[in-house]
């Protein structure tokens, strides 16, 4: 689910830092980090909390620091003296000429010294003390889409239920329709020869085995799992997921079994074809719930 949280705080009297969290849609938790450099620990923290808050989509962790006073960013000195002296050693014992280029010893990583090293525990603490709050602002809004996703899901389900009575209420008509093919297609094969009881327990087999009872019961009982499962806190999206490729399932098996019948059981096939419709819609929506 989407969603969007910031919160600003201050380290100390000349650091503050501003963090930001922006979730989108993804099936599996997948965590993406922007932070200051030499801030390894404070990632690891991060990262564990999230994994135990959240279990779906694609977050992205924003933290950038803002630096008051005349302090904000000094030289490195150790560093860049360090490699002054290399550079001229190397050249006194190869007997080459040369001066090292400032604006290379100054690209080098470390070589401005922001202080960020210097304040790491206080800026890790003064972070973590403030996650909780950007937590509940982004679950807020990920709430909030989260209860929209619901109605329309109880909407598809709603309608989904509504086909399968309109199937139940043609299945007689089904039943009648497919006995009424089979006999005629044996009688026009065997002709005279036909044992008329014989063909009727044939019949009555076949139709049998191309009933969709079962397949509406299934159908009836995934719809109230899954609603069910709309009720419920926590993780769900998985297996609502789940649920719905079940439902797909028993739609094709429906199909299959009402294929090549005509008149009043055609209708069948529209509603087994919105069956599908409200299934497929209602798994786009399915991938974005935790």
């Amino acid at each position: 689910m989407t969603g969007f949280a910031q919160i600003k705080g201050q380290v100390d009297a000349q650091l503050a830092f501003s963090l930001s969290l922006k979730s989108v849609n993804h099936r599996f938790l997948d965590l993406h980090f922007r932070l200051p450099s030499d801030t390894d620990a404070l990632e690891m923290k991060l990262r564990r909390m999230l994994k135990e808050k959240m279990a779906r989509g694609h977050v992205e962790v924003i933290l950038s620091l803002e630096r008051s006073g005349t302090n904000g960013v000094a030289l490195n000195r150790q560093l860049i003296a360090g490699y002054v002296e290399a550079f001229r050693a190397a050249a006194d014992e190869f007997g080459v000429e040369g001066e090292p280029d400032l604006n290379v010893v100054l690209r080098m990583p470390g070589a401005m010294d922001s202080g960020a090293e210097k304040s790491g525990d206080e800026l890790e603490n003064a972070v973590m003390a403030r996650v909780e709050e950007a937590l509940s602002r982004l679950n807020e809004m990920r709430e909030e889409e989260g209860r929209s996703i619901s109605t329309e899901l109880r909407a598809r389900m709603a309608s989904l239920e509504k086909a399968a009575s309109g199937v139940e209420a043609h299945r007689t008509t089904i039943l009648r329709s497919y006995s009424e093919r089979l006999q005629s297609r044996m009688a026009e094969l065997l002709g005279a020869q036909v044992d008329k009881e014989r063909v009727l327990q044939e019949v009555a087999v076949l139709v049998d085995r191309s009933d969709i009872q079962e397949e509406l019961v299934r159908l009836n009982a995934h719809v109230k799992h899954f609603l069910g499962l709309l009720d419920q806190s926590g993780e769900v999206g998985k297996k609502m997921d789940f649920l719905l490729q079940e439902m797909n399932r028993e739609a094709n098996t429906l199909l299959s079994k009402t294929s090549g019948l005509a008149g009043d059981a055609l209708k069948i096939t529209e509603m087994g074809l919105l069956m599908k419709s409200e299934i497929e819609k209602s798994r786009e929506q399915v991938q974005n719930l935790e």
